[in-house]
């Protein structure tokens, strides 16, 4: 109790409030942009928390991290764009929710439910991190492969109507993952003789062009323009949530789980855990059919499993040192700069600084709701202008997020032709989704597998054989055949009826 008492003092200091309140607005604003991710809100932190003490330099990465996740979801709804790859998931849900002049269902659900998610996350960290942590150290490159391949399960219930044809985008995402030299060999793949390539083709200026530059393009070709979703207006965000959480608790409880579980997993992390829920959220729906027309039940579970995954993603960051995510191997560096090494120690010889850290956590969920409220009602402003000048506004915007990236041409030039390509693929019936999922997924598969191989020694059976490997084998596998195993089931079953 001392320890709390002190943890407390440490954390409602004026000058650590207002170390969490400029951390705040930072995320917001940086998680709003597309192209400027949560990770490089982290990193542009780093050389303020220099001057910082242990706590507010937490703190500050801490809070800076949960509101740019979230505000991801403000371009993702108003303008297709996704702020972050969490937003990513569900981007052509909240969409078209906005189309339909339903904007603060698609925002209100993102603001609450990654506030309650969030949560979620942070008392699964204060309860079970130790317990938790050690799960997540057993998973070798044999459970990495099979998650990476129930992952791909997902391209499957995020397709649409068409399985094949998300098939067909899924594979042509991982044809995009294996360009560059990041494979086992380390030979040159599909470049081409291009310098540029051999890095790999870049996340961030593909999934910008795909969903944003698209749109533009889609608009300049109709000639009868269409009704933008920005022309939609919009009211109290607030409104109808408290109906959706009587609705929708079990697929809170659901997304809020896999996020934690999912970010605790070393390498894992927020986006990854968003593509999983969506799915996860669209195959046990009742109404499965209304995804991809604009559905709230996705963003409600999407939403809230990216949030809770920052939760998860401390876990094995504060019990082992080990990151969960990329944000959390930044936020290591920083502790140790603090003297707060990470380790089972930090829980006997710092408790105080730990619980302070918790504090933060729930502290910088609270304070997400009035803050992402202020923001959304500046992004309103959006609105306002008209399309014919919003869409080269959205171009440029696309243009500078993809050039900030490497600070090079090459991820403008990246995303312009992946914003052509996009364009042909949703006229053309392609969903572009499976194509991101495959260029998030597809490095993890190949590095997962052929490290798995070389242990095994060739033989496959040894994918089955830890006890934890062998249960994510079988579930894939599982989903995979699982019409045809049902259509024999039924077909034995109608046999002797008949008779």
């Amino acid at each position: 109790m001392d320890a709390l008492y002190l943890a407390f003092g440490l954390v409602f200091d004026p000058y650590v409030m207002l170390v969490i309140l400029l951390s705040a607005l930072f995320g917001l604003f940086v998680g709003a942009i597309p192209g400027l991710t949560a990770t490089m809100a982290t990193a542009l932190l780093v050389p303020v928390t220099f001057f910082m003490p242990p706590v507010p330099a937490v703190a500050a990465i801490v809070t800076a991290t949960a509101m740019a996740i979230f505000s991801g979801d403000i371009p993702s709804a108003l303008l297709r764009m996704p702020g972050t790859p969490a937003s990513a998931a569900y981007t052509d849900e909240a969409y078209l929710l906005t189309k339909s002049g339903q904007a603060e269902l698609a925002l209100g659900a993102g603001l609450v439910f990654s506030v309650l998610g969030g949560i979620f996350g942070v008392l699964v960290l204060i309860v079970a991190a130790p317990a938790l942590a050690e799960v997540a150290l057993k998973f070798s490159s044999f459970e990495y492969f099979w998650l990476v391949m129930l992952g791909f399960t997902c391209a499957i219930f995020i397709a649409g109507t068409d399985a094949l044809k998300g098939l067909v985008s899924l594979l042509l995402g991982l044809l995009i993952s294996v360009v560059g030299l990041d494979n086992p060999a380390g030979a040159p793949r599909y470049t081409f003789g291009n310098a540029e390539l051999t890095g790999g083709i870049s996340l961030i200026p593909l999934m910008i062009g795909m969903f944003a530059v698209s749109e533009v393009l889609r608009y300049s070709v109709q000639v009868v323009k269409p009704v933008m979703a920005t022309e939609a207006r919009f009211g109290n965000v607030f409104a109808g949530m408290w109906g959706l959480l009587k609705k929708y608790p079990v697929q809170l409880l659901r997304g809020s789980a896999l996020g934690t579980l999912v970010g605790a997993l070393p390498g894992a992390g927020a986006d990854i855990a968003a593509w999983m829920s969506y799915a996860m959220s669209k195959r046990f729906s009742k109404e499965p059919e209304k995804f991809g027309t604009g559905h709230v039940e996705g963003i409600v579970e999407a939403g809230a499993a990216n949030n809770s995954a920052l939760g998860g993603a401390w876990i094995p960051a504060l019990v082992f040192g080990i990151p969960g995510d990329s944000i959390t191997a930044i936020a290591i560096g920083v502790l140790y700069l603090k003297g707060m090494n990470p380790g089972p120690t930090l829980f006997v010889n710092n408790p105080q600084n730990i619980y302070a850290v918790f504090i933060v956590f729930i502290l910088a969920q609270l304070l997400m709701l009035p803050l992402g409220w202020a923001a959304i009602r500046v992004a309103r402003q959006i609105l306002r202008i008209p399309a014919s000048v919003l869409m080269p506004l959205i171009l440029l915007f696309c243009i500078v997020g993809s050039f900030a990236i490497n600070n090079s041409l090459f991820g403008v030039i990246v995303m312009l032709a992946a914003g052509v390509v996009g364009f042909f693929m949703e006229r053309w019936g392609f969903p572009v989704a499976p194509t991101i999922l495959g260029v998030v997924l597809g490095t993890m598969l190949e590095e997962h597998f052929f490290s798995s191989l070389v242990k095994a020694d060739g033989n496959f059976l040894v994918f089955f054989e830890r006890p934890i490997a062998g249960a994510l084998g079988a579930v894939t596998l599982l989903v995979w055949f699982w019409p045809v195993l049902r259509r024999l089931m039924l077909r034995a079953a109608v046999k002797p009826a008949m008779r």
